[in-house]
């Protein structure tokens, strides 16, 4: 299957809709509502997309582009949301977010890319040679992965309290 970046791009264009719709007027009780010790909530998602926007998909892909397998990906440091999350409201993040991917997007589209870019090699620093596609194909599925767990996250804030219907939600 060919990588249809039309497609991705439309995807990824969404994503900050479909963040806002699912906790854009929702309280601290929902959105930093941990499923379990050691799970994200939604503001920690929202933290970790930040993150990614500002050291992982565009970067990388520069980095591709730029230098190809010859400079090593920077690795990716799984808990660098904490501290972007740490002393933002989710409303603040909502709007970093829609900010960062809007322009992330914008850098996506101005790279005007080629199937023949497409294919074009970088160096995971745990994979070893990766294509452009499959880093943006890996984004644009990171997103749904992820909106995922947002609403298996907000799903869990009312386990006990839903009774004997537990049954059927979560087994």
């Amino acid at each position: 299957m060919t990588f249809p970046l039309p497609d991705a791009i439309a995807a990824l264009s969404r994503t900050p809709d479909v963040l806002d719709a699912l906790l854009g007027d929702l309280g601290d009780g929902w959105t930093r509502h941990r499923p379990a010790d050691g799970e994200w909530s939604a503001h920690d998602v929202l933290g970790h997309f930040i993150h990614g926007e500002r050291t992982d998909w565009i970067p990388r892909a520069r980095i591709i582009l730029d230098h190809g397998t010859k400079v090593p990906f920077t690795p990716f440091d799984r808990d660098g949301h904490v501290a972007i999350a740490a002393d933002r409201s989710t409303a603040e993040l909502l709007d970093l977010f829609r900010t960062l991917r809007a322009e992330n997007v914008a850098a996506l589209r101005g790279f005007d890319l080629s199937t023949d870019d497409l294919d074009r090699e970088g160096t995971h620093p745990a994979f070893g040679p990766v294509t452009l596609a499959q880093l943006l194909t890996t984004w644009t599925t990171h997103d749904h992965v992820h909106l995922g767990q947002i609403t298996q996250a907000l799903a869990t804030r009312y386990t006990t309290e839903v009774g004997p219907w537990h049954a059927y939600l979560w087994e």
